[in-house]
């Protein structure tokens, strides 16, 4: 095997991931533009606290719904087709929101331009599992993470940069115009390189009461931990922002703001190919609860960084969350049944952020008390959620 090649199957790089890579950064880096500073967005365009919570809500329970169908999509119509379908959803979402500057129409064009994120994740997930072995499925889902966070990193400064220049309004107007741009560019870059792979056989009749059949007794208990960790994570999700440009002592600016976010991605880049070559060689039940730990201590960090110092600490902890993402997505597919792995991954994630979405809202009611009480409420959540998988929570089969 030649050098190449062996970095190639190291890397779990194939002819389809690597079309499906490259359509992750187009579009990641676009929808990340502005997403970040939705909730600032909001309150320049006279949304309030509940507003803002609203709009998380709505991004968990979109999660929720459609990744379901995201699914189907890619049962019925094959990889290609359902992508296709997708980015132009998210391309319309676009277009309303920079049409129309009000805090109602970003609620509206959210229906759409979330739709990506959402709706792609069980199609990916579906992809990996198809072509790589079960012994690369960690390096494969880490490297759809780890591309997925370059995006991630820049777009934050970008969309910084465009509000210190252009203003809260107009810049993220100008985000959503180059998220466009780029969500055009790469579709035609999937039509291209994604090949066609229509399926050739009658997909699996779906109904809506079999959703919870999809999910086998261990990713059950996954899902537990999983949900109550979520609402460590999304209760203070939308009000991160906030709390550094306007709450603490010294606030930061948007492209601060930026950078903290880049420092996060940058760390999570730096864990994920050492800890997914250790978790496909060993257990992965480990990786699991220690980034479950990380989640947790996140808010607790936030309370109490009340500059930007601080917050860069916080920050690489926040980044440090994803030292068992990869592994946890990788179990999902290990513990669902062979043949449903794209439907199972697309329950999961339904079940999953119907609980969650709820979680955003309470988030803001929380928020409103005082910021103290959702990050600390938040904290508690997380604490929970490990120690139920840590007792609970069982390992790929075979381990």
């Amino acid at each position: 095997m030649t050098p190449s090649r062996h970095l190639l199957e190291f890397f779990a790089l194939k002819r389809a991931t690597v079309g499906l890579l490259l359509l992750v950064v187009l579009m990641g880096l676009g929808e990340r533009l502005a997403e970040r500073f939705l909730p600032i967005y909001l309150l320049a365009l006279g949304g309030g606290p509940l507003v803002i919570g609203l709009f998380g809500a709505l991004h968990n329970l979109l999660g929720a719904i459609y990744s379901y169908p995201g699914g189907y999509l890619s049962e019925r119509f094959g990889i290609h087709k359902s992508l296709l379908i997708i980015n132009l959803t998210a391309m319309l979402g676009y277009v309303l929101v920079i049409a129309i500057p009000r805090w109602e129409a970003v609620l509206i064009g959210a229906v759409f331009f979330l739709a990506w994120s959402a709706l792609s994740l069980p199609a990916s997930m579906g992809l990996i599992a198809q072509v790589l072995p079960s012994t690369k499925r960690t390096m494969g889902v880490t490297m759809h993470s780890l591309v997925k966070r370059i995006p991630m990193a820049l777009g934050p400064i970008l969309g910084g940069l465009c509000i210190d220049q252009f203003g809260e309004v107009d810049g993220i107007r100008i985000s959503f115009g180059l998220a466009l741009l780029l969500a055009g560019t790469g579709l035609y870059a999937q039509q291209r390189l994604i090949p066609d792979d229509r399926p050739t056989a009658a997909p699996h009749p779906h109904h809506w009461s079999t959703i919870l059949t999809l999910l086998t007794p261990n990713m059950r208990r996954l899902l537990v931990a999983d949900i109550l960790v979520r609402f460590c994570e999304h209760m203070p999700y939308a009000f991160v922002v906030i709390w550094c440009m306007k709450e603490i002592a010294t606030p930061v600016s948007a492209v601060e703001f930026g950078v903290l976010t880049s420092i996060e991605m940058a760390t999570a880049v730096l864990i994920y190919l050492p800890v997914a070559w250790m978790a496909d060689r060993t257990s992965k039940k480990p990786f699991v609860v220690i980034t479950f730990l990380f989640f947790t201590a996140f808010p607790v960090l936030l309370l109490h960084a009340d500059s930007f110092t601080m917050l860069v600490i916080a920050f690489i902890v926040r980044g440090l969350k994803e030292f068992g993402e990869p592994a946890r997505k990788a179990l999902i597919l290990d513990l669902a049944q062979p043949d449903r792995r794209a439907m199972a991954f697309g329950a999961y994630y339904l079940v999953r952020d119907l609980f969650v979405a709820a979680g955003a809202f309470i988030g803001a009611l929380l928020w409103q008390i005082g910021p103290e009480v959702n990050l600390w409420s938040s904290a508690a959540f997380g604490l929970a959620g490990t120690i139920w998988f840590a007792l609970k929570g069982q390992d790929e089969p075979g381990r």
